[in-house]
């Protein structure tokens, strides 16, 4: 029989693995329904071997019954697959100003939310104190134990140092750099605790929810800043320092004398970010604060604010272009608040980059706006733990818990 999971398999098979539940379980991520012989057949498996990991998968509850499949003479055989409600994550998108906090299954599929106004220039324990608060609120409402968390995943608008969870020298968050994220998440929720940047995880959220079969993607987030999410041949690129994509702070040749918060002068974010885009209007006499009331502005039809968001867009376009040029997407996603503007910075974005990349680059590509909109965080964070607890090792820990409690 041939199974649409023969990849995996073979991948698994030529690196060694398959002698661990965890390693089986891999297969059945998919969601399809499965037959023991089915996965015998697939493996190259003894049935008795496939039995005995399929009996603990079933156990941890991570495996559930489906029904069955049709018999060719004797009793049906047992169908099963991937129980995604087995668990719950908690999913924090942290923000230059809101945190959002939400409730998931291992899918990623969002079960119920909070958000608030709470600038992130309050502090890690004002802002992480209010993600564990909520959580446990959230937890407690929707009936679903505490011991049955999987993982929190917490994305901060701001470098991050992967390994660890800790900040690093983050512009716009005082009092963040080097705080022990993990540690204080965890004197409350004794749980695995992942941390990443927001546009990382973004990345991860949208890509999983809408480009699953799309393994180069850039997910570009316009709001107070402006960063990138980057992942090539499938995986997601962090860089060497945890920095990679940080496209808010590459210069354009158009803002030569206009100073950035970095102390830099030309960078993107200094012309294209939302409050970039607000300043400049204002200084034309129109009223704008932010970059929320640059969208309204739009959205009513004032001319002078969508010929800044064009503008804007040709900025960002300048850059990516670049990006194409090097890293060849075959997707390029645009989110972030701004994005509610999206047709304005859209038109300029795509007017200058298939301008200036060669044909071959972009003869394929697509420039869209992201569908996972403002929920691409938090789903992208469930991601983070999912792809941690779910991995072969984590399974195997989540057997060996089930076995030791019982």
């Amino acid at each position: 029989m041939t199974s649409p999971s023969n990849a995996p398999a073979a991948a698994l098979e030529a690196s060694g693995s398959l002698a661990r539940a965890g390693d089986l379980f891999q297969l059945l991520r998919d969601g399809k329904p499965w037959t023991r012989a089915e996965l015998a057949m697939t493996t190259g498996l003894a049935r008795s071997t496939v039995a005995g990991k399929v009996d603990l998968l079933l156990t941890s509850g991570l495996v559930v019954s489906v029904g069955e499949a049709l018999s060719s003479g004797g009793r049906p055989p047992s169908r099963f697959a991937f129980h995604a409600q087995a668990r719950t994550v908690l999913a924090a998108d942290v923000g230059a100003s809101h945190v959002r906090v939400a409730l998931t299954d291992l899918n990623g599929e969002v079960l119920s939310e909070r958000r608030a106004e709470k600038p992130v220039a309050e502090g890690p324990e004002a802002v992480l104190g209010y993600v564990v608060e909520s959580g446990k609120k959230l937890l407690a409402e929707s009936g679903r134990p505490e011991s049955r968390l999987a993982g929190v995943g917490i994305g901060l608008p701001g470098p991050v140092e992967h390994a660890t969870g800790r900040p690093v020298k983050p512009p716009i968050m005082p009092g963040w750099d080097g705080f022990d994220v993990v540690g204080f998440v965890q004197r409350t929720l004794p749980v695995p605790v992942l941390v990443d940047n927001d546009v990382n995880i973004m990345a991860l959220g949208e890509r999983a929810a809408y480009w699953p079969e799309v393994d180069d993607l850039l997910f570009i987030k316009v709001a107070t800043g402006i960063g990138s999410g980057i992942i090539s041949s499938g995986q997601l690129q962090r860089g060497a320092d945890g920095t990679a994509g940080d496209l808010g702070h590459v210069r354009v040749a158009r803002g030569s004398d206009v100073v950035c918060r970095c102390g830099n002068v030309g960078c993107l974010e200094a012309l294209a970010s939302g409050g970039a885009v607000a300043r400049f209007l204002a200084g034309q006499g129109v009223e704008a604060q932010a970059g929320a009331d640059v969208v309204d502005l739009a959205a009513n039809g004032n001319l002078a604010a969508i010929q800044a968001l064009r503008q804007a867009g040709r900025d960002i376009g300048e850059v990516l272009a670049t990006c194409v040029n090097l890293l060849n997407p075959s997707v390029i996603v645009l989110g972030g608040s701004m994005a509610a503007a999206g047709d304005h910075i859209m038109a300029g974005v795509r007017e200058v980059v298939y301008h200036r990349s060669p044909p071959l680059a972009t003869t394929n590509l697509r420039i869209v706006l992201s569908r996972a909109g403002e929920r691409a965080a938090v789903m992208g964070a469930s991601q983070l733990v999912s792809q941690h607890v779910l991995s072969p090792a984590g399974v195997e820990a989540a057997l060996a818990a089930t076995a030791n409690a019982g």
